[in-house]
């Protein structure tokens, strides 16, 4: 029901995690784990596909001193996979070959546009929006 302050009762505006959703809030800040088993950095953000909503890429974030000067690397969502014993994700690759990537530069608007291609090809991913 909704109140005349806009507000809903009775319901929890926070969607509750369960076997196949997480909240965003919840996926960002989550550690990210290499094929050696080596913690790599965490997800700092989430790309999603203004349109259509699908995730276009997790922004992985390392190589920094307390998140001053971190690197900045989208990877393919497909990429991932969430390992509970971990509670973390994982990804087939190592740290070092995720450094050899397309890396986002921030004073760059158009990185997405203009290297979207190249970041899946890297990762041996079809593109999202194919």
């Amino acid at each position: 029901m909704l109140h005349e302050s806009g507000q809903t009762s009775g319901r929890d505006p926070y969607v509750k995690d369960t076997p196949t959703l997480i909240a965003s809030d919840k996926v960002e800040g989550t550690a990210v784990y290499g094929a050696d088993g080596k913690r790599i950095g965490s997800i700092q953000r989430i790309i999603l596909e203004k349109r259509g909503g699908r995730v276009a890429y997790a922004v992985l974030s390392f190589g920094g001193f307390l998140g001053i000067g971190d690197d900045y690397y989208p990877l393919p969502w497909e990429k991932l996979t969430y390992d509970e014993e971990l509670d973390g994700y994982r990804v087939d690759l190592t740290r070092e070959q995720i450094e050899r990537a397309p890396r986002f530069r921030s004073e760059d608007r158009d990185w997405y546009r203009e290297n979207g291609r190249s970041v899946y090809d890297y990762y041996g991913v079809p593109p999202y929006w194919m």
